[in-house]
């Protein structure tokens, strides 16, 4: 992937800021909002026009801008290893990373990130904006300084989002709103911080060990990972159209409540069906808040007996990815239903 470097001058704290593309840089043109260049020095100018005091706070920035530029919605597991790879590469030689995203999917890669990274020793920090850098009243200016200051932070050693004056956890996150500019809510977990005028971290990072075990995300990157939201009516053949499909090596379901199916035996065998053959199936819930619990009706049992594991209270975003990630890794079926159901970045609650 082509990278185009900017350097700043050196100081106590350095940020490396990685633009990957997204609203934030794009420019008005005849037919619209379209991409535009030269992230580095107008992030650099925008920065210039906060307050003096401000100003002092900030970090030497070296900004990396990817060419060509990721369209969000557009974003494979590929480049989620590739982003990964980058960071891996380049992160000792700073106090932190900030990662800059389109929002369409800035919640799928800050999960996808945040497993891939486990036991990083710094932040890393996504962050986008709805608006354009130079639009009127934008939330640009305001998210990357918070980024960033965020990412000086050494007690945060972990893969967090940023956007409108609050630190979520990395797999934590989610868009519930696709124009406003607190569009990302974190429902099931409470902010690791926030930033007004000032940074504050209420929850340090994990501080978990390191995962050096080598993914092939070359495994994955064809459609192998398959997300299927349940709906009345539902027949069974529609749902054997996916998972019998001999290319599928994963799924995630999004159910009903805690966890219901409709009473259709046909649905489970399905389901049997493809675990048997050793596929990764797992289960949440299509409320955003609130948790799957398999134990308490009836089809959840099912569900469990059939093979389905539990997503707890997952984001679709932590469970969709980590399903990804575990199928990259070289791990046999139980050590990957083992890992599915263990808190490994904060994405699930205990129990």
């Amino acid at each position: 992937m082509g990278t185009q470097t900017a350097p700043s001058a050196p100081l106590t704290a350095r940020v490396l800021v990685i633009y990957t593309g997204g609203t934030i840089g794009m420019r008005m043109s005849p037919d619209g909002l379209a991409p535009g260049g030269d992230f580095a020095a107008r992030m650099n100018r925008a920065l210039d026009t906060l307050s003096a005091k401000k100003r002092q706070t900030l970090p030497a920035v070296d900004v990396i801008s990817y060419s060509p530029l990721i369209d969000s919605s557009s974003t494979t597991p590929l480049d989620w290893h590739a982003l990964a790879d980058d960071i891996r590469a380049r992160h000792v030689d700073y106090t932190g990373v900030v990662v800059v995203h389109g929002t369409d999917t800035l919640s799928w890669t800050a999960a996808s990130l945040a497993f891939q990274l486990r036991g990083i020793d710094r932040p890393v920090v996504v962050t986008g904006a709805m608006h354009p850098l130079e639009a009127p009243d934008s939330d640009a200016l305001d998210n990357l300084y918070g980024a960033l200051r965020f990412a000086m932070e050494p007690a945060l050693s972990d893969v967090a989002v940023y956007f409108a004056g609050r630190l979520l956890r990395g797999a934590r996150a989610t868009k519930q709103h696709a124009s406003a500019v607190d569009a990302f809510i974190s429902p099931n977990a409470p902010p690791l911080g926030e930033c007004l005028d000032e940074p504050r971290l209420y929850a340090p990072g994990d501080g978990l060990p390191t995962d050096s075990t080598p993914a092939d995300y070359r495994r994955v990157a064809q459609g192998e990972v398959v997300r299927i939201a349940f709906w009345p009516g539902m027949p069974a053949w529609q749902l054997d159209a996916w998972l019998g499909d001999q290319r599928v090596k994963g799924a995630l379901l999004q159910l009903w409540g805690a966890g219901n199916i409709a009473d259709d035996p046909a649905l489970v065998d399905v389901l049997k069906r493809a675990n048997d053959q050793g596929k990764l199936i797992a289960a949440v819930s299509q409320c955003p808040r609130g948790s799957v619990n398999m134990g308490t009706y009836a089809a959840g049992q099912r569900l469990a007996k059939a093979g389905v594991l539990s997503g707890g209270d997952m984001t679709p975003e932590a469970a969709y990815t980590k399903l990804v990630h575990l199928l990259a890794l070289p791990l046999d079926n139980d050590r990957r239903r083992t890992a599915f159901m263990t808190a490994w970045v904060g994405e699930r609650s205990a129990g």
